[in-house]
């Protein structure tokens, strides 16, 4: 039984509200109805943050009982799911609190990581548009760094991301004549989820 370990971090907890919860939601609809026998463990960042690193977990390290909890699910998902909206150009601070206490130097993090294999799908939700050759290209933070910090920390080589992009067009009034391509961007994400869980699913199906 394969366990997908999916995190959301919007701050609005309506998924008919939030971008990012919209498109993880049927990732993970897709993927269990794909993998009935499948498990997901879930955790909602935004309703039950975790805290901040502090020293004392950091000289703990693996035997910081919330790092190891954290660290268990983790090494224990066969594929990780993350929706991670931008705010002011970068990740949620409760998404990088997780990552904090996630990464740890020495037992996931380093040359003997082995969460290396694992597949992370990260639903990078943001309110404009930031894509190569855009006036805001330079300011984007969510994709730069998710990428670094998972392969440079815990060694991840297979990292697939979803973008819905002009959020903000229907509730800006700046951005109207832009909606078309909000609603297009919107339809692909959720498209792209049910397809990029369906492809994951079969991985580990018998």
């Amino acid at each position: 039984m394969a366990t997908l370990l999916h995190i959301d971090s919007a701050l609005v907890p309506d998924e008919s509200a939030s971008a990012s919860r919209a498109v993880t939601a049927a990732f993970a609809k897709s993927w269990l109805e794909q993998h009935p026998e499948g498990k997901i463990v879930y955790r909602d960042l935004a309703a039950s943050p975790v805290p901040h690193i502090n020293i004392a977990a950091v000289g703990a390290g693996a035997d910081d009982p919330l790092r190891a909890e954290l660290a268990a699910e983790l090494a224990e998902a066969d594929a990780v799911l993350i929706g991670a909206p931008m705010y002011n150009f970068t990740i949620a601070s409760t998404l990088k609190a997780w990552l904090d206490q996630v990464i740890i130097n020495g037992f996931n993090s380093g040359p003997d990581s082995k969460v290396t294999d694992t597949p992370f799908t990260i639903v990078a939700s943001r309110g404009g548009s930031y894509a190569p050759g855009t006036p805001r290209e330079s300011f984007e933070f969510v994709q730069n760094y998710l990428e670094k910090v998972l392969t440079g920390m815990l060694g991840i080589t297979d990292i697939d991301f979803i973008v819905p992009e002009l959020t903000l067009a229907h509730s800006v009034e700046t951005m109207s004549e832009l909606i078309p391509l909000a609603e297009a961007s919107r339809e692909k994400a959720h498209t792209d989820a049910a397809e990029k869980a369906k492809a994951l699913a079969a991985r580990f199906v018998a």
